[in-house]
């Protein structure tokens, strides 16, 4: 018997899973992380996330026995990047993936045809770059790679998007900002290519056997959509922790003039398109910080829909379904107490969700397989309800909704221990968990909220009038 690790650099905690072939895991371990906020800036101590990593491991691998471990993989937040020096230490703090302080040289990639927004990796890497001067640009799984294996490795292909790699030509573009040295660009890899092995000096650390095969992970909404199994096209997973991530499967990209939706590459050379807002669980911990999360969906059972209609962002600015530097959240009407608030914001995270999918169907996406919904806040069935309600369309959960549960089966694939394609493995993998299915009753109740709410942000310039009014009419 061989099981696979999958490690999930998250927002707030290292994840990692110890997984069979058939889904079965093994062992679980999580340490936590934590960030410095202010205003626009979000940073993160890169190392933090080895300490996270050693302690998540050795827990997850504390009941393994001598079962041999075929290979490992690595996700982190998309869009997260800092500067490393010859060596692979680092040379800055990590810019996480909502840091939006590099508005200027964003428009000056944009002024040179780069479709990327002030939050990717790529104006952050040039504000480093220009504020610590020379260095390596660094994701954060190459980091941990690089601890892993003692060697700096190629970035991967899911995680390089942001930072302005061209998946459809397999290169980096010609037209980027003179200020950006080539020796700065790390080499690029197509996820599940091998990268390395376990050192010993990282098995020390780690508890992970010496020699186990490491290769080149995704970005963390990539991986809870391999953990959720949408890889055939039509398929949509819907991925929300912190914030709020689609991602689906098309043979072909999803083209948007706005930028919004993206398309990353399956390692088959297919296409997995999708967007991340920046609507999400966040909002939950940022106004009730000590409440229980369980209680609180019980309370807010009896506001449906809510006397307040909100847009929660998580921090400034909109990335998906619409593209918005300058929103806020919002809140129309006032919450009669506490509960109708906490309703509020879990409807207004939902409003969004389907607004998500309004946009996706306007640009002509393929909607028509399952959808599934995975990430921290899956695990909350009344919130999973809920969206299923106001989505008004069947809805998926698996048992296991993590993302490193993506990465076990990715490192699977990777390997070769496990036959098939990356489909094939994930769908192995993949533990059948609960359907949802919506209340037409309860869904009709929020119909008239959620246009109320698509008539504000047209209102505010924030959400396109053709936007808008698909939306509208789709209801």
């Amino acid at each position: 018997m061989t099981v696979w690790l999958g490690i999930d650099l998250g927002t707030q905690s290292v994840r990692a899973l110890l997984v069979e072939a058939d889904g079965t895991v093994l062992g679980s371990g999580s340490a936590p992380l934590g960030g410095r906020r202010d205003g626009v800036r979000h940073e993160q101590d890169p190392g933090q996330w080895w300490d996270g990593v050693c302690a998540a491991a050795g827990t997850a691998l504390q009941s393994r026995a001598r079962t041999p471990i075929g290979g490992l993989a690595v996700c982190g937040t998309s869009g997260t990047v800092l500067l490393t020096d010859g060596a692979g230490r680092p040379m800055s703090p990590a810019l996480m993936y909502d840091d939006a302080r590099a508005t200027e040289e964003a428009a000056r990639a944009r002024s040179l045809g780069l479709a990327v927004q002030d939050t990717w990796a790529l104006p952050k890497a040039l504000w480093l770059l220009r504020t610590y001067g020379p260095g390596r640009i660094t994701h954060q799984p190459d980091l941990i790679v690089s601890l892993l294996t003692g060697e700096l490795p190629p970035a991967d292909s899911s995680h390089a998007l942001k930072t302005g790699y061209d998946l459809e030509r397999d290169t980096w573009p010609t037209l980027f900002p003179l200020d950006l040295p080539r020796s700065a660009l790390p080499d690029v890899v197509r996820p599940g290519t091998r990268l390395g092995e376990v050192s010993p000096t990282a098995a020390e650390a780690t508890g992970i056997p010496a020699g186990t095969p490491v290769v080149a992970g995704m970005t963390d909404g990539c991986a809870a959509q391999i953990a959720s199994g949408a890889l055939r096209p039509g398929s949509w997973n819907s991925v929300l922790g912190t914030t709020l991530v689609l991602k689906g499967a098309s043979p072909t990209p999803v083209r948007d003039p706005t930028g919004v939706v993206y398309n990353h590459r399956a390692p088959d050379g297919s296409w997995l398109p999708g967007g991340a807002s920046s609507v999400g669980a966040g909002v939950l911990t940022a106004a009730f910080p000590a409440a229980d999360p369980a209680a609180m969906d019980e309370r807010a059972a009896a506001h449906e829909p809510s006397g307040a209609i909100s847009y929660p962002l998580v921090s400034p600015g909109e990335r998906f379904p619409f593209l918005a530097p300058s929103a806020t959240s919002l809140l129309l009407g006032e919450p009669e107490n506490d509960a109708d608030l906490w309703a509020a914001l879990l409807q207004g995270v939902a409003f969004t969700e389907r607004l998500c999918l309004d946009y996706l169907h306007h640009l002509g996406a393929p909607l028509d397989g399952p959808l599934t919904f995975t990430g921290g806040a899956a695990r909350s069935p009344y919130w999973n309800q809920l969206r299923t309600d106001i989505l008004g369309r069947e809805a998926h959960v698996p048992r296991e909704p993590e993302p490193a549960l993506g990465m076990a089966a990715l490192a699977a694939y990777g390997t070769g221990g496990v036959g098939g394609s990356l489909a094939d493995v994930a769908e192995g993998m993949v533990r059948a968990g609960v359907v949802m299915t919506p209340r037409p009753d309860r869904t009709a109740r929020f119909m008239e909220p959620y246009a109320r709410l698509v008539d504000e942000l047209e209102a505010r310039g924030w959400l396109g009038g053709e936007t808008a009014t698909h939306a509208r009419e789709r209801l």
